[in-house]
């Protein structure tokens, strides 16, 4: 196919494709999932090899949320009957980590519920950064706390975080009908924030929340531009009692050609599946592998994720290998580029995460191209496969991982 042999030279000289051809990479049919799935390999070995990067949620503050974030478990007005807690103690959240790590996780996501976090509450997270670092040589540590005022970022650097993580979730046009709290210029304005900072910038979405192909494109062209290192991709998971729970029209073979999409805007950045990859990729997540270089492992802030030994037998089965802390993520160039900066990545944390963290935990509806409708292809609702955390950070079980 003309297109795709277009999109891997593209991708190998790190050129960005047109919108239409990302477009059409939306509009491609199931006979061609493999090819493309198969073309965006290409790419992504070019510059990631057969790596994957494990990333480790620690949800920190759990419910209660202020903001009314439509795909979200922990939104004000939420009925869903997720863990609710206040701030974990240092300690605890170190415990927590730890499970990840043991695991093989390289990165561990520190996220906490809340429009954006106080002064009083980045002391906080910063010992709890000091506990995590103490007590795991070698980890990356990436904070995903909200909408961030001046000067924040920059004490989260300096107490030792790598990165921070605001995902943009959807198209600037769209963006009131998922969340009339903030706007986003705010979200825009927190990634500059983390960027300018010095902390490697993780930004990504969530796709299934009634968007059409045009608006994929859109958040994802805007990511592009803002340069992060990290876009972790989502889909929607739907929450009852949050007001996307109907939204159920994503497709394996869809949540593929979004990520294959994803990653020939953004060939050199890592691209990780985050939340929803259990319920709407389901037996088709090894293929993800082929195309995403980075994941969770284990559960995500209010829902549970497949086993962690099974996440690793499914990498090590489909041929990949995990990455290993003496590795940088970023290919050589992205890492030569942040030294002339001086951002973190500089010193080889070299990558970004996301719902907070990259893994928003919201499921949905897509349209086809150029239209705001829903896609005609459907998803059964899998109301099975949605499970509320009930197990790790904020209660007496062991942690997944």
């Amino acid at each position: 196919m003309d297109l795709l042999n277009t999109l891997v030279d593209k991708g190998l000289r790190r050129e960005l494709p047109t919108r239409e051809e990302a477009l059409a990479v939306l509009a491609t049919s199931d006979d061609d999932l493999l090819d493309v799935v198969a073309a965006a390999g290409k790419v992504r070995r070019q510059w990631f090899g057969r790596r994957v990067k494990l990333n480790y949620l620690v949800n920190l503050k759990s419910g209660l949320c202020p903001e009314d974030c439509s795909y979200c478990s922990q939104r004000l007005g939420s009925k869903a009957e997720i863990l609710k807690y206040t701030w974990l103690k240092p300690d605890e959240a170190s415990q927590a980590a730890a499970a990840g790590v043991a695991g093989g996780a390289k990165r561990v996501c520190l996220v906490a519920s809340g429009r954006g976090p106080t002064d009083r509450d980045v002391d906080r997270v910063a010992q709890t950064i000091a506990a995590v670092k103490e007590a795991n040589e070698g980890v990356e540590v990436c904070a995903c706390l909200g909408l961030l005022s001046d000067g924040q970022a920059e004490r989260l650097r300096g107490a030792g975080a790598d990165a921070y993580n605001h995902n943009l979730n959807t198209s600037e046009a769209t963006y009131a009908d998922i969340t009339k709290t903030h706007t986003y210029a705010d979200r825009v304005d927190t990634v500059q924030k983390a960027h300018a900072a010095g902390l490697s910038a993780c930004s990504g979405l969530i796709a299934g929340m009634g968007e059409s192909d045009d608006d994929l494109v859109d958040v994802v062209f805007s990511l592009r531009e803002l340069d992060p290192d990290s876009v972790p991709v989502n889909f929607l998971i739907p929450f009852e009692g949050t007001p996307l729970a109907k939204e159920w029209n994503l497709t394996p073979q869809r949540c593929l050609r979004i990520l294959a999409m994803v990653r020939f805007v953004c060939p050199d950045i890592e691209v990780r599946i985050a939340g929803g990859r259990e319920v709407h990729l389901r037996s088709m997540q090894p293929l993800a592998l082929n195309i995403a270089n980075s994941i969770f492992l284990g559960d995500y802030l209010t829902s549970e994720g497949q086993a962690g030994k099974a996440d690793l037998d499914m990498i090590a089965d489909a041929g990949f290998v995990v990455e290993g802390t003496d590795e940088v993520t970023l290919p050589e160039h992205r890492v030569d580029a942040a030294e002339g900066c001086g951002s973190h990545a500089a010193r080889g944390c070299g990558s970004h995460e996301g719902q907070g963290c990259g893994s928003h935990e919201g499921g949905g509806g897509c349209g086809p191209c150029g239209t705001s409708e829903p896609a005609a292809e459907s998803n059964e609702a899998r109301t099975d496969l949605v499970a509320v955390r009930r197990r790790g950070a904020g209660t007496d079980l062991a942690p997944n991982a």
